[in-house]
Protein backbone atom coordinates (compact mmCIF):
# COMPACT_ATOMS: atom_id res chain seq x y z
CA UNK A 1 0.00 0.00 0.00
CA UNK A 2 1.30 3.37 -0.91
CA UNK A 3 2.20 5.80 1.82
CA UNK A 4 -0.56 8.19 0.81
CA UNK A 5 -3.15 5.45 0.97
CA UNK A 6 -1.86 4.36 4.38
CA UNK A 7 -2.14 7.92 5.69
CA UNK A 8 -5.70 8.16 4.40
CA UNK A 9 -6.55 4.82 6.01
CA UNK A 10 -5.09 5.92 9.33
CA UNK A 11 -6.86 9.25 9.15
CA UNK A 12 -10.16 7.52 8.35
CA UNK A 13 -9.77 5.19 11.32
CA UNK A 14 -8.90 8.07 13.61
CA UNK A 15 -12.00 10.00 12.47
CA UNK A 16 -14.22 6.93 12.92
CA UNK A 17 -12.77 6.26 16.38
CA UNK A 18 -13.29 9.85 17.43
CA UNK A 19 -16.80 9.86 15.98
CA UNK A 20 -17.60 6.62 17.82
CA UNK A 21 -16.21 8.08 21.04
CA UNK A 22 -18.31 11.23 20.60
CA UNK A 23 -21.38 9.13 19.85
CA UNK A 24 -20.86 7.03 22.96
CA UNK A 25 -20.34 10.18 25.02
CA UNK A 26 -23.48 11.76 23.62
CA UNK A 27 -25.39 8.54 24.21
CA UNK A 28 -24.13 8.37 27.80
CA UNK A 29 -25.05 12.00 28.42
CA UNK A 30 -28.47 11.43 26.86
CA UNK A 31 -29.00 8.37 29.06
CA UNK A 32 -27.91 10.34 32.13
CA UNK A 33 -30.28 13.13 31.25
CA UNK A 34 -33.08 10.65 30.56
CA UNK A 35 -32.45 8.97 33.91
CA UNK A 36 -32.46 12.35 35.63
CA UNK A 37 -35.71 13.33 33.90
CA UNK A 38 -37.27 9.94 34.77
CA UNK A 39 -36.21 10.27 38.40
CA UNK A 40 -37.53 13.82 38.57
CA UNK A 41 -40.79 12.66 37.01
CA UNK A 42 -41.05 9.86 39.59
CA UNK A 43 -40.37 12.31 42.42
CA UNK A 44 -42.95 14.71 41.02
CA UNK A 45 -45.44 11.88 40.60
CA UNK A 46 -44.80 10.75 44.18
CA UNK A 47 -45.20 14.32 45.40
CA UNK A 48 -48.44 14.70 43.42
CA UNK A 49 -49.63 11.32 44.74
CA UNK A 50 -48.92 12.37 48.33
CA UNK A 51 -50.62 15.72 47.80
CA UNK A 52 -53.66 14.04 46.25
CA UNK A 53 -53.81 11.52 49.11
CA UNK A 54 -53.48 14.33 51.68
CA UNK A 55 -56.23 16.31 49.99
CA UNK A 56 -58.40 13.21 49.81
CA UNK A 57 -57.79 12.58 53.51
CA UNK A 58 -58.68 16.17 54.40
CA UNK A 59 -61.82 16.00 52.27
CA UNK A 60 -62.84 12.70 53.86
CA UNK A 61 -62.33 14.17 57.34
CA UNK A 62 -64.34 17.26 56.36
CA UNK A 63 -67.20 15.12 55.05
CA UNK A 64 -67.06 12.91 58.16
CA UNK A 65 -67.11 15.94 60.48
CA UNK A 66 -69.96 17.47 58.49
CA UNK A 67 -71.93 14.21 58.66
CA UNK A 68 -71.37 13.97 62.42
CA UNK A 69 -72.43 17.61 62.91
CA UNK A 70 -75.54 17.08 60.76
CA UNK A 71 -76.44 13.94 62.70
CA UNK A 72 -75.96 15.73 66.01
CA UNK A 73 -78.08 18.66 64.82
CA UNK A 74 -80.87 16.31 63.70
CA UNK A 75 -80.72 14.47 67.01
CA UNK A 76 -80.86 17.77 68.89
CA UNK A 77 -83.80 18.94 66.76
CA UNK A 78 -85.68 15.70 67.38
CA UNK A 79 -84.93 15.96 71.09
CA UNK A 80 -86.26 19.53 71.22
CA UNK A 81 -89.35 18.57 69.21
CA UNK A 82 -89.99 15.68 71.60
CA UNK A 83 -89.47 17.98 74.58
CA UNK A 84 -91.89 20.61 73.23
CA UNK A 85 -94.56 18.00 72.45
CA UNK A 86 -94.18 16.55 75.93
CA UNK A 87 -94.42 19.98 77.56
CA UNK A 88 -97.45 20.91 75.44
CA UNK A 89 -99.18 17.74 76.66
CA UNK A 90 -98.39 18.65 80.27
CA UNK A 91 -99.71 22.23 79.97
CA UNK A 92 -102.78 21.14 78.00
CA UNK A 93 -103.53 18.59 80.71
CA UNK A 94 -103.09 21.34 83.31
CA UNK A 95 -105.55 23.59 81.43
CA UNK A 96 -108.11 20.79 81.35
CA UNK A 97 -107.90 20.55 85.13
CA UNK A 98 -108.32 24.28 85.83
CA UNK A 99 -112.05 23.92 86.36
CA UNK A 100 -111.31 21.63 89.32
CA UNK A 101 -109.98 24.69 91.19
CA UNK A 102 -113.55 25.98 91.45
CA UNK A 103 -114.34 23.04 93.76
CA UNK A 104 -111.67 24.01 96.25
CA UNK A 105 -112.84 25.25 99.62
CA UNK A 106 -110.69 28.38 99.28
CA UNK A 107 -111.79 29.29 95.73
CA UNK A 108 -113.51 32.42 97.06
CA UNK A 109 -110.10 33.67 98.23
CA UNK A 110 -108.56 32.81 94.85
CA UNK A 111 -111.27 34.83 93.09
CA UNK A 112 -110.73 37.81 95.40
CA UNK A 113 -106.99 37.69 94.69
CA UNK A 114 -107.63 37.57 90.94
CA UNK A 115 -109.75 40.71 91.22
CA UNK A 116 -107.17 42.48 93.41
CA UNK A 117 -104.34 41.74 91.02
CA UNK A 118 -106.26 42.89 87.92
CA UNK A 119 -107.60 46.12 89.48
CA UNK A 120 -104.15 46.95 90.89
CA UNK A 121 -102.66 46.58 87.41
CA UNK A 122 -105.23 48.93 85.84
CA UNK A 123 -105.17 51.55 88.65
CA UNK A 124 -108.68 52.89 88.00
CA UNK A 125 -111.51 54.28 90.17
CA UNK A 126 -114.28 52.34 88.41
CA UNK A 127 -114.18 48.92 86.80
CA UNK A 128 -116.42 46.17 85.51
CA UNK A 129 -115.78 42.61 86.64
CA UNK A 130 -116.55 39.85 84.15
CA UNK A 131 -116.35 36.21 85.19
CA UNK A 132 -117.53 32.77 84.12
CA UNK A 133 -120.85 31.64 85.58
CA UNK A 134 -119.31 29.40 88.26
CA UNK A 135 -116.89 32.10 89.46
CA UNK A 136 -119.61 34.74 89.55
CA UNK A 137 -121.26 32.86 92.42
CA UNK A 138 -118.30 33.82 94.58
CA UNK A 139 -118.68 37.53 93.87
CA UNK A 140 -121.98 38.25 95.59
CA UNK A 141 -122.82 41.84 96.58
CA UNK A 142 -121.09 41.58 99.95
CA UNK A 143 -117.83 40.22 98.52
CA UNK A 144 -117.85 42.79 95.72
CA UNK A 145 -118.54 45.66 98.13
CA UNK A 146 -115.71 44.57 100.41
CA UNK A 147 -113.29 44.47 97.47
CA UNK A 148 -114.50 47.88 96.29
CA UNK A 149 -113.75 49.41 99.68
CA UNK A 150 -110.41 47.65 99.98
CA UNK A 151 -109.22 48.66 96.49
CA UNK A 152 -110.91 52.10 96.54
CA UNK A 153 -112.46 51.24 93.20
CA UNK A 154 -116.15 51.05 92.35
CA UNK A 155 -116.66 47.49 91.07
CA UNK A 156 -119.71 46.24 89.19
CA UNK A 157 -120.50 42.87 87.64
CA UNK A 158 -120.48 42.77 83.83
CA UNK A 159 -121.48 40.22 81.21
CA UNK A 160 -120.62 36.56 81.83
CA UNK A 161 -117.51 35.34 80.05
CA UNK A 162 -118.07 33.05 77.07
CA UNK A 163 -114.60 31.49 77.45
CA UNK A 164 -112.18 31.11 80.31
CA UNK A 165 -112.30 30.52 84.05
CA UNK A 166 -111.63 33.41 86.39
CA UNK A 167 -111.75 37.16 86.09
CA UNK A 168 -111.52 39.82 83.37
CA UNK A 169 -111.54 43.49 84.39
CA UNK A 170 -112.69 46.22 81.98
CA UNK A 171 -112.48 49.97 82.63
CA UNK A 172 -112.79 53.31 80.85
CA UNK A 173 -115.61 52.02 78.60
CA UNK A 174 -113.59 48.99 77.56
CA UNK A 175 -110.46 50.91 76.59
CA UNK A 176 -108.64 49.36 79.54
CA UNK A 177 -108.69 45.59 79.85
CA UNK A 178 -106.93 43.06 82.05
CA UNK A 179 -107.45 39.34 81.45
CA UNK A 180 -106.78 37.46 84.68
CA UNK A 181 -108.48 34.18 83.80
CA UNK A 182 -106.72 31.03 84.93
CA UNK A 183 -105.98 30.07 81.30
CA UNK A 184 -104.31 33.41 80.60
CA UNK A 185 -102.33 33.24 83.84
CA UNK A 186 -101.10 29.77 82.89
CA UNK A 187 -100.12 31.04 79.42
CA UNK A 188 -98.18 33.92 81.00
CA UNK A 189 -96.32 31.49 83.26
CA UNK A 190 -95.81 28.82 80.63
CA UNK A 191 -92.56 30.09 79.10
CA UNK A 192 -91.01 30.68 82.50
CA UNK A 193 -92.08 27.24 83.73
CA UNK A 194 -91.15 25.14 80.69
CA UNK A 195 -87.56 24.47 81.73
CA UNK A 196 -88.46 23.65 85.35
CA UNK A 197 -91.33 21.38 84.30
CA UNK A 198 -89.09 19.51 81.86
CA UNK A 199 -86.48 18.90 84.58
CA UNK A 200 -89.21 17.49 86.81
CA UNK A 201 -90.45 15.24 84.00
CA UNK A 202 -86.93 13.93 83.51
CA UNK A 203 -86.63 13.19 87.21
CA UNK A 204 -83.95 15.84 87.70
CA UNK A 205 -83.56 18.00 90.77
CA UNK A 206 -84.27 21.71 90.39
Amino acid sequence: MKPEEENIELLSRAILFEAQADAEKIQAEAKEKADAIRQQAQQLAESDRKEILDQAGEEAERIRSQAVATAQMKARTLQLEHREKLLDKVFNAAKEKLSALQKRSDYDKIVAELVREAVTQLKVEQAEVRTDAATQKFLKDQALNELSKELKTQLTIGKTLDDGIGVVIDADNGRLHYDNTLETRLNRLQNALRSAVYHVLMGEKL
